[in-house]
């Protein structure tokens, strides 16, 4: 598919500004101007510091949670944590059961099965924590529409703690305490903090009130930026404190369960990407496949022998995804094909054979082929679950809501949805939903890549790789500087890894450059040895045999006119 390639819009004399003010060159101010980094926050931006780390208790209700943790470890209540199913939830939940265990509580833990129980809580798991005579139930990554639900909790003579970073009903749960920066009457700083940082805020808030010292809870930024990085919520502000301190802790992690999945996963070298692709998604994985306590207990655990058992089932596990993802993808495909869905505005898919646990990757992957939004659904007897993904500047969330008389149930935001609808609603649910988008996507929708700035030869040195590694850890909100390059001659071409990959050679004036263009094989007839191209491409370094080289890691590649 083509796309449509185009600069941020710059504005010269306030990136000279940022470059005079702060001492960095004009391509790095270009790429903090790019990122929305103000002049004044700059500094703290390119060094992050822990001391920068926010107040805990300007958190709504922090010090209610804290003072009934309190009353609850030195009673002897039992705690219990409600997680969630995906590396946030996971790692939220791992914190707080360490934490309180290691302050002699008693604690136990129900992440629910994605599977059966779905998303959030519900009146069967209370059940369930009620007979472990739980008097005082924690959320984390979940809870913020669980009204009904805490009233049940509480009629059954449960107190419930709610920490959650989603959007915040009308009404929030009457709990004894609420704590979610997205809260109408918020005054915490940082309103885009993971679950899991929500969890790492909380302990930091009772090792204050007990005196304890900052390592109690500093300890916790492995995992925590492990979730951050996961749940791709913006690394700016102070996610971007935990990720760039927690990266460095995973290096030398005490945590068993952690250092035997980077041995498992054969994870080189740790950074966003590395978590982001390569520990996450096998975490991840037993989640979709309904067995997320695996996970929690492999970060748990403190056998060695149980923690390399457990992460090599996450491997595992994480290949059976895959196989049947690859699976679903090829069906998909094939009934899109068949029935000319890609002719519609939204492409709605529905079969008996889906893992409803995978159906949201599949959806990813057909949005990105499609550049359309799109819905699968896996029917299960008289029921549909779904799960849909849609793209810049499309609601899809919204468009729910104009189908909700089609639909059991939905959640999500503008661009991921969840759904269930009775089966014999689904051709008519496909029906409105379309009739919803006609007006409101276009018939042909192209893909946008954005590109920091143009750069010639004299730009690409070591020196200037090394400049930009101030800008890392690169994630959401802050993602990989890209450059546009004219007019380069393809010295050398050849496909990789079965021509899924392309190998270049590229020559400009008198410098020849190592080129990477990932997952574009398919390109290997449209630009020949010889000829002249531009590309949008990062910056990054190739270490083979002890030797660091430059590589162009190009994006997207068009023949120069």
């Amino acid at each position: 598919m083509n796309k449509k390639w185009e600069a941020y819009e710059k504005d010269e004399a306030e990136i000279k500004k940022i470059s005079e003010n702060n001492n960095i060159s004009t391509l790095l101010s270009t790429i903090l101007y790019n990122r929305g980094i103000k002049d004044s926050d700059i500094k703290k931006f390119l060094n992050p510091k822990l001391e920068d780390l926010y107040e805990p208790f300007l958190f709504k209700d922090m010090d209610k949670a804290v003072d009934r943790i309190c009353k609850a470890i030195d009673s002897k209540e039992h705690i219990t944590i409600y997680g969630d199913y995906d590396v946030d939830g996971i790692t939220s939940t791992a914190i707080l059961v360490q934490f309180l265990a290691s302050r002699g509580a008693v604690v136990d833990y129900h992440l629910p099965n994605r599977l059966v129980e779905g998303y959030g809580l519900n009146n069967s798991a209370i059940d369930d924590i009620k007979t472990r005579e739980t008097t005082l139930l924690i959320t984390v990554d979940c809870g913020i529409s669980a009204y009904d639900e805490v009233e049940y909790a509480k009629s059954l003579g449960i107190d419930v703690i709610i920490t959650d970073h989603h959007e915040c009903p009308a009404q929030i749960p009457d709990a004894i305490a609420v704590i979610d920066a997205k809260r109408p009457d918020n005054t915490y700083p940082c309103a885009f903090l993971a679950g899991c940082g929500v969890s790492f805020k909380l302990v930091q808030a009772i090792c204050k009130t007990l005196s304890l010292p900052d390592e109690e809870y500093l300890k916790f930024l492995d995992i925590t930026a492990l979730g951050t990085i996961a749940d791709i919520v913006p690394l700016l502000d102070e996610n971007r404190i935990i990720v760039k301190y927690g990266l460095e802790a995973i290096k030398k992690t005490s945590n068993i369960g952690l250092k035997s999945l980077i041995n498992v996963s054969g994870v080189k070298s740790i950074d966003s990407t590395s978590i982001s692709f390569g520990l996450a998604p096998r975490i991840n994985a037993c989640g979709r496949m309904g067995k997320a306590d695996l996970a929690l207990k492999m970060l748990l655990t403190n056998s060695f022998k149980e923690a390399n058992e457990i992460a090599n089932e996450l491997q595992r596990m994480n290949f059976e995804r895959q196989e049947i993802e690859r699976g679903i993808l090829n069906e998909a495909l094939e009934q899109i094909n068949r029935e000319h869905l890609d002719k519609d505005k939204i492409i709605v898919c529905g079969s008996e054979n889906w893992h409803h646990g995978v159906i949201g990757i599949v959806s990813s992957k057909i949005t990105e082929t499609y550049y359309k939004p799109s819905i699968l659904v896996c029917f299960e007897g008289d029921e549909g679950k779904g799960s849909g993904r849609s793209v810049d500047g499309f609601d899809l969330h919204s468009a729910l809501l104009y189908c909700e008389e089609y639909l059991q149930k939905y959640g999500g935001h503008e661009m991921a949805i969840g759904l269930t609808l009775k089966k014999s609603d689904f051709e008519q649910f496909k029906k409105i939903l379309n009739d919803y988008a006609k007006d409101k996507l276009p018939n042909e929708a192209t893909p946008v890549v954005k590109y920091d700035c143009e750069i010639t030869s004299k730009d690409i040195t070591m020196d200037t790789i090394k400049e930009l590694r101030l800008l890392e850890p690169y994630g959401e909100a802050n993602p990989t500087p890209l450059f546009l390059y004219k007019n380069i001659r393809v010295d050398s071409i050849r496909t990789l890894s079965n021509e899924k990959h392309l190998k270049l050679n590229i020559k400009d004036e008198h410098r020849i450059f190592s080129a990477i263009a990932f997952n574009m094989g398919d390109k290997k007839n449209y630009i020949k040895m010889g000829e002249k191209a531009t590309i949008i491409h990062s910056l990054e370094v190739n270490t083979y045999n002890g030797v660091n080289m430059i590589q162009l890691n190009i994006k997207d590649i068009k023949k120069s006119i």
